[in-house]
This record gives structure tokens, sequence and C-alpha cells, in this order.
């Protein structure tokens, strides 16, 4: 017990898993069995008990643990500090960088942008969003991939695919347009693009992938169709982006779902500190590339606004205060007991 993979494992021993490929990694799970003195009973271990095997360890594994940091804010450092070094050159040679893009407050004026991590701003963060995945398109390790995932064997239109396509590394702009064609149709929301990277990076962990050229659509395309689902209450079915991509079978749909779940396996858990840490990670990201928020002076709507909301806060966590201390004095009515002195003789 204890593998997220296992055999039937017995009291002597248990073997040991040698390190698999990609291919590989489609197959399905075996039920894991549990030894008594008795007999032997057939044992499902609940995803949230498993270990985490050794190729998926913390450093490498951030979809699942918060303190992990992102893949895509590691991969994008490079390109940052070149750009850095960039604006140094240009300060000491008394270029002038132009007009300031960025908003400060003042005294008289405060800046604040309506993207929060329970309510982020929808088109900036699908910005972020496909910022980090180009970043991962570029600076990636190798060009790992899957047959499922291939546009070539699998093209998303009937429009030939040319042939340098797994060459050519898409542009920021083109991501953009691809991701966000898929969430106006759909009318899905900046939580859902949050969840699409972190099931994208879950699956280049675990199925040790790489997100190339030759099949970033297909990958993004898995990740939006499961992230919808997961989070969404009314989700978006695989009929109706048929709809939207009018050359992409149902089929096809349901194989690519099937795959991208099986190379999860079945992990679709986003725990609430993995979503607020991709969240400001992303935050990060376009602070480094000066994508800036839309900033708005506070008014006094915006400011009663934000003060109710504040206030609603507070007043919940206060009753959860209360309602935990009546829970804990509940048992014994320790509440208004009275107790007698001692006498001592």
């Amino acid at each position: 017990m204890g593998n997220t993979v296992s055999c039937c494992v017995s009291p002597e021993s248990s073997p040991k898993l040698p390190s698999r490929q990609p291919a590989e990694r489609l197959e399905e799970f075996q039920t894991s069995t549990e030894v008594s003195d008795d007999n032997t009973v057939p044992y499902l271990q609940h995803i949230s008990d498993r270990e985490v095997p050794d190729e998926l360890a913390l450093e490498s594994n951030p979809s699942d643990h918060a303190r992990a940091s992102t893949i895509f804010l590691s991969k994008s450092q490079t390109d940052v500090r070149d750009k850095r070094k960039s604006n140094h050159i240009n300060h000491i040679s008394h270029v002038s960088p132009g007009p300031l893009s960025k908003k400060y407050s003042s005294c008289s004026t405060i800046f604040i942008d309506d993207s929060t991590v329970s309510q982020p701003n929808l088109k900036s963060t699908i910005k972020c969003v496909t910022l980090a995945i180009y970043y991962h398109i570029k600076n990636r390790d190798s060009d790992r991939s899957l047959d499922i995932f291939d546009e070539k064997l699998h093209p998303l239109s009937r429009e030939p695919v040319p042939d340098d396509y797994s060459h050519v590394d898409p542009e920021h702009k083109l991501i953009y347009r691809f991701v966000r064609t898929l969430f106006s149709a759909a009318q899905l929301t900046a939580e859902c693009a949050i969840v699409t990277l972190v099931y994208l990076e879950r699956l280049l962990t675990y199925a040790e992938l790489d997100i190339c050229p030759s099949n970033w659509k297909r990958i993004v395309l898995g990740a939006i169709l499961l992230a919808s689902k997961v989070w969404d209450d009314q989700a978006v079915w695989n009929v109706d982006y048929c709809q939207i991509l009018k050359d992409i079978t149902v089929e096809d749909m349901n194989e690519m779902e099937r795959h991208f779940l099986e190379l999860l396996q079945f992990n679709i858990n986003v725990p609430a500190s993995v979503y607020a840490k991709y969240y400001f990670d992303l935050r990060q990201l376009a602070d480094d590339n000066n994508l800036s928020f839309p900033l708005e002076p506070l008014n006094n709507q915006r400011a009663q606004k934000l003060e109710a909301i504040s206030r609603l806060c507070e007043d919940k966590y206060k009753d959860l205060n209360r309602a935990a201390m009546r829970r804990s004095f509940s048992a014994d009515n320790l509440i208004g007991i009275r107790r007698s002195n001692a006498v001592l003789s």
C-alpha cells in the first residue's frame, strides 16, 4: 500500500516500478489490495490519501502543492532578466523610455483594479494565462508529445496543416485569440482560465510531456474542456465545443478528454491554496511583462461597495467564531457553572 500505481502486493516484497514513458501512462491503474492475516480484501485507495511518487516530488509538482513554484513563472524568468538588462542599457545610454504606462496612487487619487483572487478580471486573466502558455512553448526543454494531442494526426479544422507546423512557435497573440474565442463562445469565467493552467501544468508534470507547436492547441482545448466541467455548475458539453470548432467531431473530443483524465490520473482536485498561488503568480507574470491590470480611480460609489463587502465578510467571520465557541463549550456546558470554594482542613 502507499503507491499510486501498485500491482498485487505480496507480504514478502513489493515490486519496484521502473520509470515509464509518456505512452505507458495511458494504462489504467489497477486496484490495490490490502493483505490481512485471514484473507485478502480488495481496497481502492482514495485519491486524497495517495502518496506522491518519487518522480512527482514536491519541487516538480506545483499543481498539487502550494509551496512549489509554478513552472510558467520559472520559464519566464530568462526573458524577464533579458528585458531588465535591455532596459538598464537603454537607461545608461540616455534613451528616453517613453511615456509612463503605469499609474501610481497619490494623496488625492487612489488607483485600484477590479481583479481579486475570488473575482479575477476575465480579459486580463486570459492574457496572463496565454502568456504563461507562450513561455511554456518558447522555453520548453524538449518536444515530447503523444499522438492524441498531435494536430497533424487530429486536426481541429479542415485547413491543411503547414509542413513546418511543429517547428514554428506561435506568437502570444495567436494563443490569446484561440483561448479568447473559446471563452467568449462558451461564456466561461476567469476562474476557469486559472484552473485550465493548473491542469495544463499537471498534465506536463504527470505525463512528462512538453507543450510545443504541434500539440499546444489540443492540450489547451483539453484543459479548458476539463476545467469548465469541474469549475462551472452548468458545464459546456463536448458537442457544444463542436459548434465552436466546426470541423472537430464529438468522438474526437470524447477520446481526448478520456486520455487527458487518464494522464492526470483522474486527479482533478485543485486546492484553494494552489489556486491562490497560481493567481498571484499570474499577477507577478503580468507585472514582469508590463501587462497591467486595468486601474480606475477610487470614487465614492466604489469605496462604499468595498466597505460593504468588507463589512459582510467581517460579520461572516464573527458568526463563524461565535458558532465555534458555542460548539466548544456545549459538550460539558461550562458556561454559567458556579464552582464552590475548596475547604482546606
